[in-house]
């Protein structure tokens, strides 16, 4: 019996008996879901310990509590009961008590109840995790599922898939989904929380890029074991076994290479900063010269200390123990033997775009937003597209509109020179949706984004009658302008009239 085999039928029971993502929330309240989250079990406890039906899922697949095997059959039925424990995913003491050995657990995943199988963590119980772990839902993967778009394609591939995760984003939305993976277990795993969405997924096992040689795909998508540090693998899930970022400069390298004409590459990623270079030349040298178009976002960044600090609790490591002090040590000596003095992590995104010069842009984005990222990297290509062979003559003969929701920020602040009142300290344009980019302008070209229409005066025209009104020097605000709003178009604040209309 295989997971994937009993997985429709669990997952069936699971929908009925209401235990989803929302189901749980509402039957536990806002702060024994909190605890939940927080890894708090206790709590979620107190709260789940009727005799629901509900309330004993959780306490079982949730909370991992032990039960008589008696117990189980009452709760799930004798032959699921029976099944679960040939597929391994629960296991008898010799006094009949059993317990899960796999995390089932249920979420919304691209607006719809999915339910992922993976080994059990140690968020409920005290648990150290092997190192053939394989993961289940984390804030990484849920990072990139909010940054994948998810308009419909042919073809997606899922490269190191672990327990599905990406690829069930895709459900649904790609009409063919290969996923690959290293560790067969993961493939395994991944087989099952596939059966219970009912999705058919073409499942390769091998490293890298390797089972999908010669192929191409009008989207991939990739969570790679991308933990910078020593050449070793600790833990499949997070250790490629390569150098410092190896792992990210190789996923980011070769993801070109298997994208259709027009396709697309979704990629997390972290890389070393170093004094010798800038993290964006380091990253953007990994893509090819030709071919591509590809936005780099660093949205975080760690000192050696705390990165190492962070994933040694994250393989539930106490950092004060002599086994973390001596990794400690080891991690951080190679850090410094090669200049490292910061960690980068964010996102790689990548269209090709044919036989042209690739495009790249490298950027921060450390400002908060709660929007999905992945209709705004859409777009994006769109707009640098659009802007690729454009001129300045050209873009001054196109028209513009104002983003919709685009904030206008007029700030001030008290004036110390005057001892009273308030005086002008900055201008900014803001986006009020996506990633909320903001600008920071002068009045004129404020003035200029505002008097934009899509049905209007194209952009030279709207610089002439504002230069007139002002007594300016045309040629020279054009002239300013013009850089100015190809910055806007490609942060979205403005946007050419040719990609709405």
């Amino acid at each position: 019996m295989t997971l994937a085999a009993l997985a429709p039928e669990l997952i069936t029971l699971f929908r009925e008996a209401g235990f989803t993502a929302d189901g749980i929330a509402a039957h536990l309240g806002p702060n024994a879901t909190e605890a939940m989250h927080r890894g708090e079990p206790a709590a979620v406890r107190y709260v789940a310990s009727d005799d629901s039906l509900l309330s004993r899922l959780i306490r079982f697949f949730v909370l991992r509590d032990a039960l008589p095997a008696t117990a189980l059959a009452d709760l799930v039925g004798a032959s699921l009961a029976t099944r679960l424990l040939d597929a391994g995913a629960v296991r008898a003491d010799r006094t009949g008590t059993v317990t899960p050995v796999l995390d089932i657990r249920p979420h919304v995943i691209v607006g719809e109840n999915r339910w992922v199988f993976s080994d059990a963590d140690a968020s409920m119980t005290q648990h150290v995790p092997g190192p053939d772990h394989v993961l289940g839902v984390g804030a990484a993967s849920l990072s990139l599922l909010q940054s994948t778009p998810v308009t419909p394609v042919d073809t997606v591939l899922d490269l190191g898939t672990g327990s599905g995760v990406q690829a069930l984003g895709q459900v649904g939305i790609a009409a063919h989904i290969t996923a690959t993976d290293i560790h067969p277990r993961a493939l395994e795993l991944a087989a099952a929380t596939f059966a219970g969405a009912d999705a058919h997924v073409e499942l390769l096992q091998g490293p890298w890029f390797e089972p999908v040689a010669g192929r191409t795909f009008d989207r991939i998508v990739a969570n790679p074991p991308f933990v910078v540090g020593l050449p070793e693998v600790g833990h499949v899930y997070r250790d490629s076994g390569l150098n410092l970022d190896g792992a990210s400069e190789l996923v980011v390298s070769q993801a070109a290479d298997h994208l259709a004409p027009g396709g697309t590459a979704h990629l997390l990623a972290a890389w070393v900063h170093t004094h010798e270079e800038s993290w964006a030349s380091r990253v953007a040298s990994w893509l090819p010269r030709r071919g591509v178009a590809a936005w780099i976002i660093e949205r975080d960044v760690a000192d050696p200390a705390h990165y190492v600090g962070t994933w040694l609790r994250d393989e539930s490591l106490d950092p004060r123990s002599p086994a973390a002090a001596e990794r400690t040590q080891a991690w951080l000596r190679h850090f410094a033997d090669h200049g490292v003095t910061g960690i980068g992590f964010g996102f790689v995104a990548i269209r090709e775009i044919g036989d042209e010069p690739s495009d790249i842009m490298a950027e921060t984005m450390p400002q908060a937003f709660t929007d999905p990222l992945g209709p705004e990297v859409d777009e994006y290509f769109d707009r640098i597209a659009w802007l690729r062979h454009r001129s300045a003559e050209d873009l001054s003969a196109a028209t513009f509109l104002a983003r919709p929701g685009l904030a206008r920020e007029d700030i001030s602040q008290a004036d110390l020179d005057a001892g009273v009142g308030f005086a002008p300290a900055a201008l900014r344009l803001t986006r009020t949706d996506g990633p909320r980019w903001s600008h920071d302008v002068d009045k004129h070209l404020a003035s200029i984004v505002a008097g934009l229409h899509p049905q209007g005066l194209s952009l030279g025209e709207v610089v002439g009658l504002y230069a007139m009104a002002n007594d300016l020097d045309e040629e020279q605000l054009l002239e300013s302008a013009v850089p100015a709003i190809v910055d806007l178009v490609r942060h979205g604040l403005v946007l050419p009239a040719e990609l709405v209309l």
